[in-house]
Formats: structure tokens, sequence, C-alpha cells
């Protein structure tokens, strides 16, 4: 008769349990059901963490110097603004151009002119692309 397979025999481990039972032998073997683990691992990643926040970009008219100040404070607060000169006269735009280029400066970020009264202010997280055709340069004598 063919000898039982055995992996600790394969291998090269000693078998603890003795002699094998012969193959014909009847042995009721007891067992037992194990209960499951309800321990938490410390490993998980929840999948919904938390969000990214949305930009913003605020959208301002200025019309006297004073209003420089909110504007300042959106972009401190890493929001992106748009701001159209059309209601200011062409001394106090040029003053609050001064006022939020330092601004810009202190949190290294940008300022591009997109219009010919409209700038646009970016803090250091925003990356703006793309160029104005020339058709719209000349309309808007840029």
């Amino acid at each position: 008769m063919a000898e039982k397979f055995s992996f600790s025999k394969f291998f090269g481990m000693t078998d603890d349990m003795g002699s094998e039972a012969p193959v014909g032998d009847n042995v009721e073997r007891q067992t037992t059901q194990a209960a499951p683990v309800t321990g938490r691992s410390d490993k998980v990643v929840s999948i919904n963490g938390p969000k990214a926040s949305a930009s913003h970009i605020s959208l301002f008219e200025p019309r006297i110097y004073s209003d420089v100040k909110s504007i300042a404070t959106q972009l401190m607060k890493n929001e992106a603004v748009i701001i159209n000169f059309s209601r200011v006269d062409e001394a106090q735009s040029k003053r609050i151009v001064d006022f939020l280029t330092g601004t810009i400066f202190a949190i290294d970020g940008d300022i591009q002119r997109i219009g010919n009264e409209m700038f646009l202010c970016t803090p250091h997280n925003f990356q703006v692309s793309g160029e104005l055709g020339s058709d719209v340069k000349t309309q808007f004598k840029l």
C-alpha cells in the first residue's frame, strides 16, 4: 500500500504526531469553530478623506482707495481676485495697483493685466496659462 502524502515530510520537517494512522481507519477528529476577529487594524485608511477646498476667484470694482483693503484680505486668504477699475479715476487705480503689487510680493503671488481696466491677482497656489489674441490686445490697447 502507498504511504500517505505529508507536507511535513515533503518540506523535510519531522512529524510530531508520531506514526500516521492507517488509511482505512475511521478516526473522528474534534473540530472547533474559530471566533471571528473583531479587532481593528490601525493601517486602514479612509478613501473618503478630507477633500481639498475649492478655489475661489473674487470680483471687485473698487470706487475709492480704501476698497483695496478688502481686496488684499482676499489675496491673503489664498483666493484669486479680478479687479475692474472702470469706476475709479486713473490716479486712484495706480495707487491701488501699487498697493496690490506689494501685497502680491508679500504672498509670492502674481499680478497680470487681462483687459484695459482689469487686472488678475493670484496667490502662489494659482497657475494662469494662456495668451490673449492680438485682436483682443489691440481692442483693449494692451
